[in-house]
């Protein structure tokens, strides 16, 4: 009894006293329990920013306490898949695909992945935001370019903008084709995994331009057109055309497979080496992919030149190209040069051999136009030869291609002699008659020099003509030099160059053994080009005169010098194959009657349209740079 009552209170059973106590233990719960909450939900954040860290963290170390994995390709991958991506469907994480096309699609997709995590905070304007969220941007693509070998972007202490452009999430485009300069389409990658990386943007954030020169990757990067600083630019995947799915191809050779409303870096590239190129200066090499246009599908060349329909049994002397030693040479494509010449005269000037390039070019052409009715002699004309000149209209284009047959470049004539009988004669000081119909044409190419070589000519005994003298004897040299500096003349003084492109061609070999043209020389046997260069033919003369001639021009004259380039090839040659119906002579003696000059179509003309066109393209590409410069 007296233990119980020592703990009754003195004075009895106090309500305050007992509220008091209750308190003072309610009060150490409540403290513990918010200890462990705030212990918890501290463990949690930092869990959340290690496996999902801000872009926008402005402790880049905080983000690095817990360890993390790399991929074989370099990219970041956390040790536990994160929970919150099921959380927030909209925030991407690190690509974990080890295909290394998927990581080494471009580095502007890394910019658009990390930026989506930011857009909850895109609607601050403050700087020091918009500087880290780049520098962020630019430390990821610094990183996914390196972890390919490949030269990293300049990081934003690197970068020349001292105000990057603030970033800005929009929704991707659709990715279609997209239609080129040159009718052309740009295609979009057609691979299972170009497909996935396609479904993965689901942003297209603006990121700072930086310089194409600075990557070097085993696949094509995606370029961020230069924009000023002071303006957003959206990042841009530039199609790539033609891309293997294997990404074994180089970035210079996927650079020229690039096609754009203007010149890209590649094709810049490109432009400037065949600039710097000597044309002329390579050696013919096997290429399935040609002729350019199919055999006998032309029914446009003249007999001389249709090998095939006239009988001739192989055809590997159609799979050459020409490769120079500097540089590659584009593939004619038909497409573009039909723009190219829109609304033009392309005008050839010369003999038979002129007649041959002019020939291949139409059915190149030809070749390209949907509608072959709009593609016609002017006269109506099928064949080729014993008028003074041809005109074939391309309708659609509005442009022409034309032949003015002049085979020495100066008039031929008559001479009455004392006993009255007509002479022929070669005017050395007059220029064709024909001249004043394709000065102001857009494009002249002119050639001559094979009718230099015949007996007339060699000779030159009564022959060549000045005034009124006819020169007794004259050497052929001599008379080849004064009659193109008769036709430099009229040039200087009757071409507006800055209308009028001058292009000469040169001397085009022939392959008679035996003899001549018209004394049994023959090439039928000739079915391999030739690959030692010590079996060439010494250079002519005749063309050591001609470039003292061009040096001396005041108007710019493109030199295609095809003499050497042509001497390897005896075997393109018609041969035996240069008509159908033979003469009762050609009969009796077929192997007689050979053509050793000309070449069979499609052939070696074709190549030489093939430079032509890539001087067209480098014209062109020099305007560009001249219009872009004023």
């Amino acid at each position: 009894m007296a233990d119980a009552t020592k703990y009754v209170p003195i004075g009895g059973a106090n309500l305050s006293s007992d509220l008091k106590s209750l308190s003072a233990i309610l009060k150490t719960r409540k403290t513990v329990a918010f200890a462990y909450a705030f212990v918890i939900a501290f463990v949690a954040f930092t869990v959340f920013l290690a496996f999902s860290p801000s872009p926008n963290a402005s402790s880049p170390w905080f983000t690095n306490i817990f360890s993390s994995t790399s991929s074989p390709d370099g990219s970041y991958k956390p040790q536990i898949p994160s929970i919150f991506s099921l959380l927030f469907p909209n925030s991407s994480s690190p690509s974990n695909s080890s295909d290394p096309l998927l990581n080494n699609t471009n580095t502007s997709r890394s910019a658009n992945i990390n930026a989506t995590s930011l857009s909850p905070r895109l609607n601050t304007t403050s700087q020091t935001q918009t500087l880290k969220a780049t520098s962020f941007i630019n430390r990821t693509q610094s990183s996914d370019v390196s972890s390919q070998g490949a030269v990293p972007f300049p990081t934003a202490n690197q970068t020349t903008n001292s105000h990057a452009p603030s970033l800005e999430v929009k929704s991707p485009p659709p990715l279609v084709p997209e239609e080129t300069s040159g009718g052309e389409k740009n295609h979009t990658f057609n691979t299972p995994e170009a497909k996935a990386i396609t479904t993965n943007q689901t942003t297209n954030a603006t990121a700072p331009a930086t310089p194409a020169t600075n990557v070097s990757a085993s696949f094509p990067v995606q370029k961020v057109p230069h924009q000023n600083s002071s303006s957003n630019s959206s990042v841009k995947a530039d199609s790539v055309k033609g891309v293997a799915s294997n990404g074994n191809y180089t970035a210079s050779l996927a650079r020229k497979r690039i096609n754009g409303n203007n010149h890209t870096e590649g094709n810049d590239e490109s432009m400037e080496s065949l600039m710097k190129c000597d044309f002329f200066d390579g050696k013919w090499v096997k290429d399935d992919s040609y002729p350019l246009y199919k055999p006998d599908s032309c029914s446009l060349i003249d007999e001389q030149f249709n090998c095939i329909r006239n009988g001739r049994p192989d055809k590997e002397y159609q799979t050459y190209k020409w490769k120079p030693k500097g540089c590659s040479l584009p593939r004619l494509d038909a497409h573009r040069m039909l723009k190219l010449l829109r609304g033009k005269r392309l005008v050839f000037v010369g003999d038979s051999l002129n007649r041959n390039m002019w020939e291949s070019l139409i059915c190149i052409l030809r070749g390209a136009v949907k509608d072959k009715k709009k593609v016609f002699e002017a006269n109506g004309r099928v064949h080729f030869r014993g008028e003074a000149s041809y005109s074939f209209i391309f309708k659609d284009y509005h442009f022409s291609v034309e032949l003015f047959v002049s085979p020495f470049l100066v008039q031929e004539g008559e001479m009455t002699d004392k006993n009255g009988t007509k002479k022929e004669t070669l005017r050395l000081d007059l220029v064709g008659q024909s001249s004043s119909q394709y000065k102001d044409a857009d494009i002249i190419i002119f050639n001559t020099g094979h009718w230099w070589t015949h007996d007339k000519t060699s000779k030159g005994q009564d022959y060549y003509q000045e005034g009124s003298h006819v020169y007794s004897e004259l050497n052929v040299l001599e008379a080849f030099r004064r009659a193109l500096t008769t036709w430099s003349r009229w040039v200087d003084a009757n071409i507006n160059p800055s209308k009028t492109v001058v292009f000469f061609r040169g001397y085009s070999a022939s392959h008679f053994s035996g003899g001549q043209w018209n004394s049994g020389g023959q090439c039928d046997s000739e079915t391999d080009p030739i690959e030692n260069e010590k079996y060439l033919t010494e250079y002519p003369d005749k063309m050591i005169v001609l470039e003292k001639v061009l040096k001396n021009m005041k108007t710019r004259v493109t030199y295609q010098n095809v003499t050497r380039m042509t001497d390897f090839r005896k075997d393109g040659h018609p041969s035996i194959y240069r008509k159908q119906n033979l003469t009762p002579e050609e009969r009796k003696s077929p192997l007689r009657y050979q053509d050793c000059s000309h070449w069979c179509l499609p052939g070696v003309p074709d190549i030489w349209n093939e430079i032509l066109y890539a001087e067209l393209l480098m014209r062109e590409y020099r305007n560009q740079h001249k219009q872009k410069r004023t």
